[in-house]
């Protein structure tokens, strides 16, 4: 059993409204709830001074508005905070090859594998270390746990929150556990709490008064012989490298019921772009493409086609999705469209007779038709008998929190948009607090724009001089 505090827990703190904060210096100081704005929407993320009014993560977002009507209210940026995140990822592995992430802005790392920390003194050193890096790469702070176990590290790193470091000392474990409510261990949740808290058991030391029998007759054998050990601070799980991405997927939630099969078929095509742009970015292919529809009743239903070879091709992903489509009714409505691709390679198989094999079908069946192939051919006669029906006119979505720019005024952020005006502050992560203009949605002028980066890159030193990163103001 490892006894010095070497293993780390990393929580970014309220991440994604943090990450919100540095690129919008209008929000600095002030409420920010991140999440889906429609009446179904809930809260992924809150700042600090919107936790004041009782906002919490996973909270309705109906609910949320209610307790703090005056907080910014914005959709996630989920590329911005996969670019962080990549970051902070990158700091960890510097310090040991055992990272263990578990979601975007939270991870284990085990430093004595790392050779980076192999007692107290050394332990604080590297947590301090990649606090200093995570805010001079980042302009974001982070909580630091270090402890004995994976467990321990993390009920430090939230006595750490928000932006501190906390490294529990060997020897003190069961002391610090005793008065602790039981839902802190791993694997406790509402169902355990109860059963325990019906039993006479409500604190870590309860648990540990009762000692093996009683948690066995309690929980069963394998939960109630792995509960005691953890209240007694025995925790043997190890840090796990990061795990090979098995699949890459998107999907969306709508605020109404989507009946219109044209637009279902759209927001499909839309899908599986973004699910392409995603591969691509992680350098992967893939053979099976899945498509996921929960309807107007909550049924979820998925369809999967495997295909010859790996593909990161957007066309074929497109085509794939279509034809999954055309097998499932959405006449009732549709609440939540996602696509994904399967069985990953880091490499795209390419077929190189597809074109010609395509022509070859092709001519056979004019043949089998006896129509000319080739010079023959007038396919124009033929073109002027197919009627295309034309594409429907789809408005501009601007979303509160995502980022455009305009000819004239430059970078900004959507603060809201309503009855065909869309309201803009123009502002970036290292400027002043900017000013506000409104525009009609189908401004010419106005589009899209990718997350700015909340750091500056510095140039490259001189000669002689040392490497220097710090943080925006």
């Amino acid at each position: 059993m490892r006894t010095a505090p070497t293993i780390l827990h990393l929580d970014m703190d309220a991440f994604f409204a943090s990450a919100e904060q540095a690129s919008k210096p209008s929000l600095r100081g002030k409420a920010v709830v991140v999440g889906g704005l429609g009446p179904r929407g809930v809260v992924s993320t809150c700042s600090y001074e919107a936790r004041v009014f009782g906002v919490h993560s996973a909270m309705p977002m109906a609910q949320a508005r209610r307790l703090a009507p005056n907080a910014a209210y914005l959709v996630p940026r989920f590329g911005l905070y996969r670019q962080i995140s990549e970051q902070v990822m990158g700091l960890l592995r510097e310090l040991s090859p055992l990272v263990e992430p578990l979601s975007l802005d939270e991870a284990f790392v085990d430093l004595e594998a790392g050779g980076t920390a192999w007692d107290e003194t050394s332990a604080l050193l590297a947590g301090k270390k990649l606090r200093d890096d995570i805010l001079a790469v980042t302009g974001l702070t982070g909580s630091v746990g270090l402890a004995a176990c994976k467990m321990l590290a993390k009920i430090a790193s939230e006595q750490a929150k928000p932006d501190g470091l906390v490294l529990i000392e060997p020897g003190t474990e069961r002391a610090l556990l005793a008065p602790m409510p039981v839902r802190i261990l791993p694997g406790v949740g509402p169902a355990t709490g109860d059963h325990l808290r019906r039993g006479g058991i409500n604190t870590v030391g309860e648990i540990a008064e009762a000692g093996e029998d009683e948690l066995v007759r309690l929980l069963g054998k394998a939960h109630g012989l792995a509960l005691y050990a953890m209240a007694l601070a025995h925790d043997e799980r190890p840090v796990v490298a990061e795990r090979d991405t098995k699949s890459v997927s998107v999907e969306d939630t709508y605020d109404v019921d989507i009946h219109d099969r044209v637009r279902v078929r759209m927001e499909v095509q839309r899908l599986a772009d973004r699910c392409v742009q995603r591969l691509r970015g992680a350098q992967l292919s893939g053979r099976t493409i899945v498509l996921k529809v929960r309807r107007y009743d909550f049924s979820t239903l998925t369809r999967s086609e495997t295909l010859r070879g790996p593909t990161d091709d957007p066309a074929v992903v497109r085509e794939a999705a279509a034809r999954l489509l055309e097998a499932v009714d959405t006449t009732g409505g549709v609440r939540l469209l996602g696509v994904g691709v399967t069985g990953l390679a880091d490499y795209t198989q390419e077929d190189l007779f597809a074109q010609a094999q395509a022509q070859a079908e092709a001519e056979a069946q004019a043949a089998a038709d006896g129509e000319p192939a080739g010079l023959g051919a007038e396919p124009v006669a033929a073109a002027e008998e197919v009627v295309e029906e034309p594409e429907p006119v789809v408005e501009r979505q601007w979303r509160a929190g995502h980022d455009v720019r305009h000819v004239e005024f430059g970078h900004g952020w959507v603060q809201g948009s309503g009855l065909g005006r869309v309201t803009v502050r123009f502002e970036t992560p290292d400027s002043a607090p900017g000013r506000v203009k409104t525009f009609r949605v189908d401004d010419p002028g106005l589009e899209r724009a990718e997350p700015l980066p909340l750091v500056a890159p510095f140039p490259a030193p001189l000669e002689g001089e040392g490497s220097r990163r710090s943080p925006r103001p």
